[in-house]
């Protein structure tokens, strides 16, 4: 087993990394030092997994050795083998994270699509199934841009999203999520459909890769309505950059100051342009422009609360009948059969 889950290359890449963490030059490196000690905690936490696995089994392998006719017996050991039977299928999905940013944190942008008011609410609605599901499985989020809408829902929202490798699970929800229901904003009642864009960016601080110039920029300010208290309201704290040369705009309006909002506006900017040049194999920014507009993504998954219920992914058929455990945030059996698919596509 120890093979086919690569413990012996996680455990020498954590030696690695602790004796990468000692090194006197690193002291001043904040940035890589938290990147690292979060790689870190990952591969212990998986590592930490196996062995207690690899336990498990020596123990019911010595338990078959003393195997009576005992029902009660037998029971035990079944259970027992459907339990390690389960993990197993959490520690293959775990194999399945090794690409280059997979532990990074990262960025999650929801944004309404056709719909109106309808498109709004679906946004926002999106919004919750990911704080729920952040909530249940120990991810930290931060909310670092939130634009209401004045009559339902929101315009748009970034949040970060911190835990154990975040961008590896989260990157399955890029695309376009559609919903199909009965409106809440129909006086006849009527069924209606709804997109809305998820957007899912590591978070890269280190930036040698790339080169943003003041000149490649526009940076507005403006009155903040996010969180931050009464003094968030009183000060033009709030930041958009617009990236020229590709007409990428951030905002970022989560803290009081406006050079903190900037700091983290110009983070996002550099991880999208870095992500985009990556996936679209550019060398040149410039040449980013050509991409844009299919970065919208095509449909990945759609929610069907009327005439039935059911969540779909039609990438890979995952369905799940239980559509409200879905928007509460039971999300992980979508996440992990796109890991499984996108693996089997590279095998």
């Amino acid at each position: 087993m120890g093979g086919h889950f690569d413990i012996d290359s996680k455990l020498n890449e954590i030696k690695n990394i602790e004796l990468e963490l000692q090194k006197e030059e690193n002291y001043q490196d904040l940035n890589k030092i938290n990147e690292l000690n979060v790689k870190l905690q990952n591969l212990k936490k998986s590592t930490t997994k196996y062995q207690e696995l690899s336990n498990h089994i020596l123990t019911n392998i010595e338990l078959l050795d003393l195997l009576t006719e005992d029902d009660n017996e037998v029971k035990e050991i079944e259970n027992n083998l459907e339990n390690i039977k389960q993990q197993i299928e959490l520690l293959e999905i775990e194999t399945y994270l090794n690409g280059k940013y997979d532990d990074l944190p990262c960025y999650l942008e929801i944004h309404p699509g056709a719909g109106g008011t309808e498109a709004h609410d679906w946004a926002n609605m999106l919004l919750r199934m990911y704080e729920m599901f952040c909530d249940k499985n120990n991810y930290k989020y931060e909310v670092l841009d939130l634009q209401k809408n004045d009559e339902a829902g929101i315009n748009s929202v970034t949040l970060k999203i911190d835990g154990y490798y975040p961008y590896g699970y989260f990157k399955s929800e890029q695309g376009v999520h559609r919903l199909v229901r009965i409106s809440p904003f129909d006086s006849n009642s009527r069924r209606h459909t709804s997109f809305a864009a998820v957007s899912i960016i590591p978070v890269i601080k280190q930036n040698k890769e790339i080169e943003i110039k003041p000149d490649d920029i526009r940076v507005d300010v403006y009155r903040s309505s996010g969180k931050g208290g009464q003094g968030v309201n009183t000060t033009d704290s709030a930041v958009r950059i617009t990236h020229l040369k590709t007409g990428i705009v951030v905002t970022c309006q989560n803290e009081r100051s406006q050079i903190k909002n900037k700091e983290i506006a110009m983070n996002i900017l550099t991880s999208k342009l870095i992500s985009l040049m990556e996936k679209n194999h550019e060398q040149n920014i410039d040449n980013l422009k050509n991409h844009l507009n299919i970065e919208f993504g095509s449909q990945i998954r759609s929610y069907t609360l009327e005439p039935y219920k059911l969540v779909k992914d039609v990438r890979t058929n995952y369905e799940d009948y239980n559509a409200d455990g879905v928007l509460n945030g039971n999300i992980i059996g979508f996440m992990e059969s796109y890991l499984k698919e996108e693996k089997w596509k590279n095998i």
